[in-house]
């Protein structure tokens, strides 16, 4: 006989989980009726442990996107809220995404507002749609929020897929620039030691021949230590970025960086501004917005910052004033802000500088790579050179040629 997981609520409203023995779900349901209980989910144990195994994921933004626009362009036909998330639930071929639907129709079933049931799955759901949903549901504009939310969700996976995707062929050339020098190290280069070794003997190598070979004869030796001392680094560097001092002294690093500071500065901004004009266009109070749009900044040092200038707003003060006096905005990007203000029309400027810095996070991406690329080639292409000189070097020697 096989067993049933359920979730059931009592006359009271509480719930209550378990697991029971029964023929079939049917058998199930009545069991649970004849216990005075109202069933909510009703599955085989074994399909439960499968869905457990998907709750709490992420779910990818595409996924998430489809969701949105599809849900908007349901409600937007006519058709009522819980059937739509019935739809859409059915329809998923994300698991992840699946499972938390068929969670979020029957909170809105059990009477639950949407933008609540949202909440209750923040890893999936961000916070900006939370609260976009929120808005749009006490303003009776959901369907068209879904919609920028979904054109949002777009906007920044293809942004995110632009850095990711120019940084593709530089990390290509460090990997095989990586195995190249190792196998030179390791495998190539210990097959002269035999041909060099009466001149070692009576010091007759060359500096630099002297010197690969010592670095050869370290990394056959002590390759492991060297693996290991590596991933401990990168462990130990890891855990200290995820404490806040670490974060912030990484995120520091990152904004101070030759070349790529500017790049990420510019990202920041134009992640704040957009998520910022977007929430205020859609209602949300300023206040608020700022808390939402200061935790997605993406970088502690403009976060704090950002904080900052809310609590200077939170006591009257103008958006434009703290965003200038935190040092972290460009001049340009504040004036625009208190033009924007001044005008009454915030959201649509935000949006505007968002468009701006992107394009100009764009170019700077652009150059940051083209002069990457020809440094980083220039650099195996040395180490190649420095190879095969030390390497010939003893030869030529030995020949009279030098």
């Amino acid at each position: 006989m096989p067993d049933f997981q359920y979730i059931a609520r009592e006359a009271t409203g509480r719930q209550v989980t378990g697991i029971l023995s029964a023929p079939n779900q049917q058998d199930a349901l009545n069991s649970l009726a004849a216990r005075s209980l109202f069933p909510v989910k009703v599955d085989l144990a074994d399909q439960a442990k499968a869905q457990l195994k998907y709750s709490g994921r992420r779910v990818r933004a595409r996924y998430l996107s489809v969701f949105y626009t599809q849900l908007a362009d349901l409600l937007k036909s006519g058709v009522p809220l819980l059937r739509s998330l019935e739809l859409l639930h059915k329809q998923s071929t994300n698991p992840a995404l699946k499972l938390v639907l068929e969670e979020v129709r029957g909170e809105v079933a059990d009477g639950t507002r949407l933008a609540v049931a949202m909440g209750q799955h923040p890893k999936v759901f961000s916070e900006l749609a939370v609260s976009m949903v929120r808005a749009g549901e006490e303003g009776s504009f959901l369907e068209d929020v879904l919609k920028r939310i979904a054109n949002f969700t777009d906007h920044q996976e293809e942004l995110k897929n632009r850095v990711v995707g120019a940084m593709i062929y530089p990390a290509f050339l460090t990997t095989f620039g990586t195995v190249i020098v190792s196998f030179l190290l390791v495998y190539f280069v210990p097959k002269f030691e035999p041909i060099f070794a009466r001149m070692s003997e009576r010091g007759e190598l060359p500096w630099a021949t002297t010197t690969l070979l010592g670095f050869s004869a370290f990394m056959q030796s002590y390759w492991f230590v060297i693996f290991f001392a590596i991933g401990i680094a990168v462990v130990a560097v890891y855990k200290y970025v995820e404490t806040t001092e670490g974060r912030m002294k990484f995120d520091q690093f990152r904004l101070r960086a030759y070349g790529l500071g500017p790049i990420v500065r510019s990202l920041a901004i134009a992640r704040f501004c957009r998520i910022l004009g977007t929430l205020l266009a859609n209602g949300v109070p300023i206040l608020q917005s700022l808390r939402i749009a200061k935790d997605a900044a993406g970088n502690k040092v403009m976060s704090e910052a950002i904080g900052e200038a809310a609590e200077s707003i939170s006591s009257g003060k103008s958006i434009a004033q703290p965003f200038s006096s935190c040092g972290q905005f460009p001049e340009e990007v504040v004036e625009m802000i208190a033009v924007g203000e001044e005008a009454n029309n915030l959201e649509q400027v935000l949006i505007d500088i968002a468009d701006n810095m992107e394009r100009q996070t764009n170019r700077k991406l652009d150059m940051f790579v083209r002069m990457l690329e020809p440094l980083m080639l220039l650099i195996m292409a040395a180490v190649v050179v420095f190879v095969m000189l030390a390497l010939l070097l003893p030869v030529f020697q030995s020949s009279g040629l030098l």
